[in-house]
Protein backbone atom coordinates (compact mmCIF):
# COMPACT_ATOMS: atom_id res chain seq x y z
CA UNK A 1 0.00 0.00 0.00
CA UNK A 2 1.44 3.34 -1.05
CA UNK A 3 2.85 5.75 1.49
CA UNK A 4 1.81 9.38 1.67
CA UNK A 5 4.21 11.95 3.14
CA UNK A 6 3.10 15.07 5.04
CA UNK A 7 5.69 17.77 5.77
CA UNK A 8 5.61 20.93 7.90
CA UNK A 9 8.15 23.79 8.03
CA UNK A 10 10.03 25.27 10.94
CA UNK A 11 8.77 28.25 12.94
CA UNK A 12 10.28 30.96 10.76
CA UNK A 13 9.64 29.53 7.30
CA UNK A 14 6.83 28.28 5.12
CA UNK A 15 5.96 25.11 3.29
CA UNK A 16 7.88 26.40 0.26
CA UNK A 17 11.19 26.00 2.11
CA UNK A 18 13.84 24.67 -0.33
CA UNK A 19 14.58 21.58 1.75
CA UNK A 20 10.91 20.55 1.80
CA UNK A 21 10.73 21.10 -1.96
CA UNK A 22 13.86 18.96 -2.35
CA UNK A 23 12.29 16.16 -0.29
CA UNK A 24 9.11 16.29 -2.37
CA UNK A 25 11.13 16.07 -5.59
CA UNK A 26 13.27 13.18 -4.31
CA UNK A 27 10.19 11.21 -3.25
CA UNK A 28 8.36 11.39 -6.58
CA UNK A 29 6.03 9.62 -7.37
CA UNK A 30 5.23 9.17 -3.65
CA UNK A 31 2.33 11.54 -2.83
CA UNK A 32 3.78 14.39 -0.76
CA UNK A 33 1.86 17.20 0.93
CA UNK A 34 3.59 20.35 2.21
CA UNK A 35 1.42 22.15 4.76
CA UNK A 36 1.59 25.44 6.67
CA UNK A 37 0.45 26.13 10.21
CA UNK A 38 -2.50 28.53 10.81
CA UNK A 39 -0.35 31.50 11.86
CA UNK A 40 1.63 31.26 8.65
CA UNK A 41 -1.50 31.04 6.50
CA UNK A 42 -2.81 34.14 8.30
CA UNK A 43 0.38 36.08 7.55
CA UNK A 44 1.51 36.25 11.19
CA UNK A 45 5.12 35.76 12.26
CA UNK A 46 4.62 34.44 15.79
CA UNK A 47 3.75 30.73 15.99
CA UNK A 48 0.46 29.59 17.45
CA UNK A 49 0.44 27.84 20.83
CA UNK A 50 1.29 24.14 20.91
CA UNK A 51 -2.31 22.86 21.12
CA UNK A 52 -3.23 24.79 17.95
CA UNK A 53 -0.15 23.52 16.11
CA UNK A 54 -0.75 19.89 17.12
CA UNK A 55 -4.42 20.12 16.16
CA UNK A 56 -3.35 21.45 12.76
CA UNK A 57 -1.12 18.39 12.28
CA UNK A 58 -4.03 16.13 13.21
CA UNK A 59 -6.38 17.89 10.77
CA UNK A 60 -3.91 17.97 7.88
CA UNK A 61 -3.10 14.29 8.42
CA UNK A 62 -6.78 13.38 8.31
CA UNK A 63 -7.27 15.52 5.20
CA UNK A 64 -4.76 13.45 3.25
CA UNK A 65 -7.05 10.44 3.50
CA UNK A 66 -3.92 8.28 3.73
CA UNK A 67 -3.92 4.88 5.39
CA UNK A 68 -0.10 4.81 5.64
CA UNK A 69 1.33 8.20 6.46
CA UNK A 70 4.88 9.39 7.10
CA UNK A 71 4.86 12.84 8.63
CA UNK A 72 7.29 15.33 10.02
CA UNK A 73 9.31 18.29 8.81
CA UNK A 74 11.85 20.84 9.89
CA UNK A 75 12.49 21.86 13.49
CA UNK A 76 9.20 22.96 15.10
CA UNK A 77 7.17 21.33 12.33
CA UNK A 78 8.71 17.95 13.00
CA UNK A 79 8.39 18.40 16.74
CA UNK A 80 4.64 19.07 16.48
CA UNK A 81 4.22 15.98 14.30
CA UNK A 82 6.06 13.85 16.85
CA UNK A 83 3.77 15.12 19.63
CA UNK A 84 0.67 14.40 17.54
CA UNK A 85 1.86 10.86 16.87
CA UNK A 86 2.84 10.27 20.50
CA UNK A 87 -0.63 11.40 21.59
CA UNK A 88 -2.30 8.98 19.16
CA UNK A 89 -3.84 11.74 17.05
CA UNK A 90 -2.63 10.30 13.71
CA UNK A 91 -3.82 6.67 13.45
CA UNK A 92 -2.39 6.33 9.92
CA UNK A 93 1.16 7.22 11.01
CA UNK A 94 3.81 4.64 10.10
CA UNK A 95 6.91 6.84 10.42
CA UNK A 96 8.29 10.22 11.52
CA UNK A 97 10.80 12.36 9.64
CA UNK A 98 12.41 14.85 12.05
CA UNK A 99 14.77 17.29 10.32
CA UNK A 100 16.86 19.45 12.68
CA UNK A 101 14.76 18.44 15.69
CA UNK A 102 14.90 21.29 18.26
CA UNK A 103 15.93 19.21 21.26
CA UNK A 104 16.23 22.26 23.52
CA UNK A 105 16.50 26.05 23.15
CA UNK A 106 20.06 27.19 22.35
CA UNK A 107 22.08 27.50 25.53
CA UNK A 108 19.34 25.84 27.61
CA UNK A 109 20.16 22.11 27.54
CA UNK A 110 18.11 21.54 30.70
CA UNK A 111 14.90 22.46 28.85
CA UNK A 112 14.57 19.24 26.90
CA UNK A 113 11.60 18.79 24.55
CA UNK A 114 11.49 15.04 24.97
CA UNK A 115 8.66 14.32 27.45
CA UNK A 116 6.67 12.57 24.72
CA UNK A 117 9.50 10.49 23.25
CA UNK A 118 8.69 7.36 25.25
CA UNK A 119 5.19 7.30 23.69
CA UNK A 120 6.36 7.36 20.06
CA UNK A 121 5.57 3.97 18.58
CA UNK A 122 6.61 4.37 14.92
CA UNK A 123 10.07 4.32 13.27
CA UNK A 124 11.79 7.71 13.34
CA UNK A 125 14.38 9.41 11.16
CA UNK A 126 16.43 12.22 12.70
CA UNK A 127 18.56 14.33 10.34
CA UNK A 128 20.71 16.85 12.23
CA UNK A 129 23.84 18.94 11.87
CA UNK A 130 26.79 18.13 14.07
CA UNK A 131 26.98 21.82 15.11
CA UNK A 132 23.28 22.35 15.82
CA UNK A 133 22.88 24.74 18.78
CA UNK A 134 19.50 23.12 19.51
CA UNK A 135 21.13 19.79 20.37
CA UNK A 136 24.56 18.17 20.08
CA UNK A 137 24.99 14.69 18.60
CA UNK A 138 25.61 13.29 22.08
CA UNK A 139 22.47 14.96 23.46
CA UNK A 140 20.35 13.70 20.58
CA UNK A 141 21.76 10.18 20.90
CA UNK A 142 20.82 10.11 24.59
CA UNK A 143 17.37 11.62 24.03
CA UNK A 144 16.36 9.36 21.17
CA UNK A 145 17.28 6.30 23.22
CA UNK A 146 13.99 7.01 25.03
CA UNK A 147 12.01 6.16 21.87
CA UNK A 148 10.89 2.51 21.95
CA UNK A 149 10.52 2.30 18.14
CA UNK A 150 13.44 2.00 15.68
CA UNK A 151 15.44 5.21 15.26
CA UNK A 152 17.65 6.16 12.30
CA UNK A 153 20.07 9.06 12.81
CA UNK A 154 21.79 10.87 9.94
CA UNK A 155 24.43 13.49 10.78
CA UNK A 156 25.40 16.34 8.46
CA UNK A 157 29.01 17.08 9.34
CA UNK A 158 29.71 20.70 10.27
CA UNK A 159 26.13 21.88 9.68
CA UNK A 160 24.13 24.05 12.06
CA UNK A 161 20.42 24.09 12.76
CA UNK A 162 19.57 25.47 9.33
CA UNK A 163 21.38 22.57 7.57
CA UNK A 164 22.43 25.12 4.97
CA UNK A 165 23.58 23.59 1.71
CA UNK A 166 22.44 20.11 2.72
CA UNK A 167 19.03 19.95 1.01
CA UNK A 168 20.06 17.01 -1.18
CA UNK A 169 21.53 15.10 1.77
CA UNK A 170 18.29 15.63 3.70
CA UNK A 171 16.12 14.63 0.73
CA UNK A 172 18.06 11.45 0.04
CA UNK A 173 17.96 10.47 3.73
CA UNK A 174 14.18 10.85 3.74
CA UNK A 175 13.90 8.87 0.50
CA UNK A 176 15.95 5.97 1.94
CA UNK A 177 13.95 6.01 5.16
CA UNK A 178 10.59 5.90 3.36
CA UNK A 179 11.79 3.12 1.08
CA UNK A 180 12.87 1.15 4.14
CA UNK A 181 9.39 1.32 5.63
CA UNK A 182 8.21 -0.92 2.81
CA UNK A 183 11.06 -3.42 3.05
CA UNK A 184 13.22 -5.37 5.50
CA UNK A 185 15.48 -3.59 7.94
CA UNK A 186 13.20 -0.65 8.60
CA UNK A 187 14.58 1.73 11.19
CA UNK A 188 17.82 1.08 12.99
CA UNK A 189 20.89 3.26 13.13
CA UNK A 190 23.76 3.49 10.75
CA UNK A 191 26.45 5.83 9.49
CA UNK A 192 25.36 9.20 8.18
CA UNK A 193 26.72 10.81 5.03
CA UNK A 194 29.55 12.39 6.99
CA UNK A 195 30.68 8.98 8.23
CA UNK A 196 29.69 9.84 11.78
CA UNK A 197 28.13 6.92 13.60
CA UNK A 198 24.35 6.87 13.73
Amino acid sequence: MTLTVLLFPGAGTGSDHPSLLAVEEALRPVPTVRADFPYRRAGRRAPDREPVLVRCVEEEAAATGATRLVLGGRSMGGRMCSIAVAEGRVPAAVGLVLIAYPLHPPGRPERLRTAHFSAIGVPCLFVSGTRDAFGTPAELEAATALIPAPVTRVWVDGAGHDLRGADDVVAQAVKRFCAGLDGPGAGGSGPGPSGAPG
